[in-house]
């Protein structure tokens, strides 16, 4: 059974160094959170199935990596300096700042305050989510000469790059583009531990194309992400589709799916149990036109007179020059991993009736993937065969040696953090050359020749 809620994620992340919160030992800062050594290799795990599976598995997919702080003109042309924003009110009764379309409404289609459940509120304005900054050291704070932005997103980086990937890789129709970098927005509400904070990382990937395969691309992405969250060992009843209405698309795209996860499973609302794991938009070809020099309105005036190229595609099979449709999957790194320690939370009952916590963790997801333990620390001979097989492991698998207490509990530490397999070096090892294997799922022990070993454990783990 998943776990029950958030907090219980919370527990474990911060008593096992999964995640910490930021500026601890100086009383926190809202919304922020450091990985640590287990959370930062879950993560990286998850980044590196994303990228295999789209980059490497495939032919049609190059990888890039953009710059944090872009030229101002890349915001103003992109959008994102006029409309990226929420829309924020204030509470009159208790002060709390809170964003508008996030707040239930009463039968009069009047806003609740989600804080004291006052209806006092001030008109909504739009709150601008860019963090700013200035560029050049003798610079001031209100030169908008030198004013830049932290970008709020990956995508932008991508398509302004599209020609010079073009260029350089010679690449046809249909193609894409996949990304993993931070991104930055100063949330009005953020919280929920690591599910919405100011600081988080994307996956995002533009796959171009033409009009007229946009909409049966868009559907394959739809249909490949939740095969790939399956994967991940996110439970599909724990996933389900959205569609977003008219009303919600962005004013770019054609069509938005969103996948939604079961994020709050306690809730007695069942609608509200579910929030957005990711979205599958078809951007259609807003983004190459709007970095473009030639495009023009319909006064004839050209709508970006900073351009300095011209993001077309030209086909030499049809002798046509055309803007390229874009359909964007984009995925946070933060909620995937929050959502992939949900799913594998489970609880186990021993002989002795105590409750043990074993997180499922998929072995190519697993920080560690063997954890080698002597049965007798004060034996040196033990020890010594204990710390040479994790050795031998280690340049295949991410293998760690751990003498810090009695078995039972280095088996139950290691259940708690998703090692899929434990070594165990005893008296007999001595004799047989052989250890015994344990299983995190099962709780079920082989014994296993040191000699085959690295053979078992690899075929195990794969």
């Amino acid at each position: 059974m998943p776990a029950p809620n958030i907090e219980t994620i919370v527990s474990l992340s911060k008593r096992r160094g999964f995640v910490f919160p930021a500026s601890d030992i100086y009383g926190g800062l809202g919304s922020s959170w450091d990985y640590g050594q287990l959370g930062v290799e879950l993560a990286n795990n998850i980044k590196k199935s994303w990228w295999n599976w789209l980059v490497y598995e495939r032919d049609d997919i190059e990888g890039l990596d953009s710059s944090i702080i872009q030229n101002r003109l890349v915001w103003q042309y992109s959008g994102h300096e006029d409309t990226f924003s929420d829309p924020l009110v204030d509470c009159r009764d208790c002060n709390a700042r809170l964003r508008q379309d996030k707040l239930d409404t009463d039968a009069d289609h009047k806003h609740i305050c989600s804080n004291c459940g006052k209806k006092n509120l001030t008109e909504p304005r739009d709150f601008n989510l860019m963090f700013r900054t200035t560029v050049g050291a003798a610079s001031a704070d209100d030169d908008p000469m030198a004013l830049a932005y932290l970008r709020p997103e990956t995508a932008q980086g991508i398509f302004i790059n599209f020609k010079n990937v073009l260029d350089t890789s010679r690449r046809k129709l249909p193609f894409g583009l996949a990304q993993i970098g931070k991104a930055f927005r100063n949330e009005v509400t953020p919280g929920n531990f690591i599910f919405r904070t100011r600081e988080f990382e994307q996956m995002e990937m533009e796959y171009f194309c033409r009009a007229g395969d946009a909409p049966a691309l868009h559907q394959e992405w739809i249909d490949g992400f939740q095969t790939w969250l399956g994967r991940l060992g996110i439970l599909p009843e724990n996933l389900c589709l959205y569609e977003q209405q008219p009303h919600e698309l962005a004013h770019y795209a054609e069509r938005t799916v969103d996948i939604m996860y079961r994020f709050f499973p306690e809730r007695e609302d069942e609608e509200k149990q579910w929030d957005e794991l990711m979205g599958i938009a078809n951007r259609k070809d807003f983004d190459l036109k709007a970095h473009s020099k030639k495009p023009e309105d319909a006064d004839g005036k050209r709508i970006n007179p900073d351009a300095t190229d011209d993001l077309s595609y030209f086909d030499p099979q049809t002798n046509e020059r055309f803007y390229p449709y874009v359909i964007e999957p984009a995925i946070g790194v933060n909620r995937t991993l929050l959502a992939v320690m949900m799913d594998a939370y489970t609880e186990k009952t021993n002989d002795k009736g105590e409750t043990r916590v074993i997180l499922k963790l998929k072995p190519e997801l697993a920080p560690i993937k063997v954890a080698v333990l002597p049965l007798a620390k004060n034996k040196p001979e033990i020890v010594d065969m204990s710390r040479n097989l994790k050795r031998h492991l280690q340049p295949l698998m991410r293998a760690v040696y751990d003498d810090t207490g009695g078995i039972g509990k280095l088996y139950a530490r290691q259940d708690e953090i998703g090692t899929p397999f434990c070594v165990t070096v005893d008296h007999e090892s001595l004799e047989d050359n052989a250890v015994t294997v344990r299983d995190r799922d099962t709780w079920e022990q082989e014994r296993v020749g040191i000699e085959s070993l690295k053979e078992y454990l690899q075929k195990r783990l794969s």
